[in-house]
This record gives structure tokens, sequence and C-alpha cells, in this order.
């Protein structure tokens, strides 16, 4: 028995989600120019598909489980079960008009026509605002719309803002926020979902990984309640004599997100030889 997982066999996902199958231990067949391989060591095929088909092939079961992107997720609109939020592909849906407009609100696109790839989740916009507009859906180069007099705005993905400001563009209101998911079919079986633990086991040890930092300093012994009380560590920090008289090195790990105002912090607080190690796993 083996757990069918499907993923991008292009885009902006597919790197990512190799990646984190890697990370995870599971090897993968040469997989190049083919739509399904499997895993050498781990009970998994997976099947390399357009982004828009994954949300309908785990709905039918003819993949057990995918990864994709919340926004082709509710834009689909599929019966299937979001297991897991992967920390990748982060993106916004957001409204975008040109760069000489004067934007005053949602209401400004009343009567407009709107360009996009996702007519579904934009019209649940505007009738979350009560806006009625003219919907007009294209399936690629959105950003060129408004330049060529097909729309007066558009709603597209953005990442970072540079295509949009290449053309002419500034985003005004974000939609929704969006980044990468694993799903699963709602009807699962038992051995299948025996194995999507498993999985789900290693996924969430890689994601506790690139979220924290190992970390060993040095501290003076009568500075080493102080800095101690700056290190939460997992349970606690581990703390070690050194060879020279009145030192210790302490081993801790820190959230990503508060890494560099605690090393500040412990720098004041007298820590000296401060190493910053990567986590490859954390298994709780």
């Amino acid at each position: 028995m083996k757990l069918k997982i499907a993923i991008q066999k292009s885009g902006r996902l597919y790197e990512e989600s190799v990646k984190l199958l890697k990370d995870c231990g599971i090897d993968l067949k040469n997989g190049v120019n083919k739509l399904k391989t499997e895993s050498d060591n781990f009970p998994m095929e997976i099947y390399f598909l357009r982004d828009d088909d994954i949300p309908q092939y785990v709905e039918d079961a003819v993949a057990d489980i995918g990864i994709v992107g919340e926004n082709v997720l509710l834009e689909k609109n599929k019966k299937v079960d979001i297991v897991e939020q992967l920390g990748f592909g982060k993106c916004r849906l957001s409204v975008a008009v040109g760069r000489s407009e004067m934007y005053t609100g949602v209401d400004y696109l009343r009567g407009k026509k709107i360009a996009t790839t996702y007519p579904v989740l934009v019209q649940q916009f505007l009738d979350k605002n009560n806006v009625e507009a003219d919907i007009h859906e294209i399936s690629g180069s959105v950003e060129i719309a408004p330049g060529i007099g097909l729309a007066d705005a558009i709603v597209d993905l953005v990442s970072s803002g540079s295509t949009l400001f290449m053309n002419g563009l500034k985003e005004v209101e974000t939609v929704l926020k969006s980044q990468a998911v694993l799903i699963r079919n709602q009807s699962l079986g038992d051995a299948q979902q025996l194995i999507l633990e498993k999985f789900l086991f290693r996924i969430r040890a890689v994601k506790r990984a690139r979220n924290t930092k190992y970390v060993l300093l040095n501290a003076p012994n009568e500075k080493l309640q102080e800095i101690i009380a700056l290190l939460p560590g997992m349970k606690s920090p581990t703390v070690l004599p050194l060879a020279e008289a009145g030192w210790s090195s302490v081993h801790s790990v820190l959230s990503e997100s508060d890494f560099w105002d605690i090393i500040e912090r412990l720098k004041d607080a007298g820590a000296q030889g401060i190493l910053v190690v990567p986590i490859e796993k954390m298994v709780m």
C-alpha cells in the first residue's frame, strides 16, 4: 500500500515541494519528464500535475493527498481537507491599479472592469464589500490588462510587487494571503491515513527546524543565571563547565522570530563566543 501525493509538475511550488519530500527523507526515483514516480524508501507515489488540477485529483481520490497553494484550493472550491500549512510559497492575492490612479478604497472598483485568473475569489471579495464590478477572466499576463485597455484594475498573485511596478501598477488591496498547504481526500482509507501520519510527523520536524537555530555560547558563571533566563530552549538550556575556571558553555534553541533580539540581550548580559548552527530536523 502506497500513499499517492500530487505536486506541481512546474511552477512556483515545484522546487519547494520536492525539497520538502527530500528533507523528510523520502528518496525519489528520477522523475525528469515523467508524470509519476515513486520513493525507494517510503511507501509513496508522486504525481506531477498542473496546480489547477491537484484539488480535483485529490477530491476524486486519484491522489490521496496533494500540495497546492491556498489560492488555487479556494478558487477551485473542491471537497478536500487541509491537513497542514507548509510555510512556503507565501504570497498574496491583491488588487492593483495604475500608479497614477487615485484609489479611494474598495468602492473605487464599483462598475470597473477587473481582469483576473481568480474569478471566484474576486467575486467573493466584491460580494463581501457590497461592490458590483465586471470581472474578466483571463488565463495569463494579467498585469498587462490595464495597459491595453482590457481592464481598469487587476487581481493577481503578488510576492515582491516588482512585476506590478514594471507594468505601471500599484498594489492597493489584499484579497487573500496564501501559502502552500497539504490537502487530503475526505475518504482516505485507514492504511493511507497511517502513512499520512508518518509523513506529517516528518513534515512537522522539518518545519520546526526551519524556524529555529541552535545556539552555543560561553558565559561567565557570575552571569549564568541571567543568561539562562534569556534562553528558554526546548525544555531548559544545557550548561557544561569549561576548562577555564569560572566559565560555562551554554547550549540552547532559539526561535527564528526572536533570534536577533535575544542575541543582542545575551551579548549585553556578558555572553561571549556565540555560535549559531542550523538545525536539520527537530523531533519533539
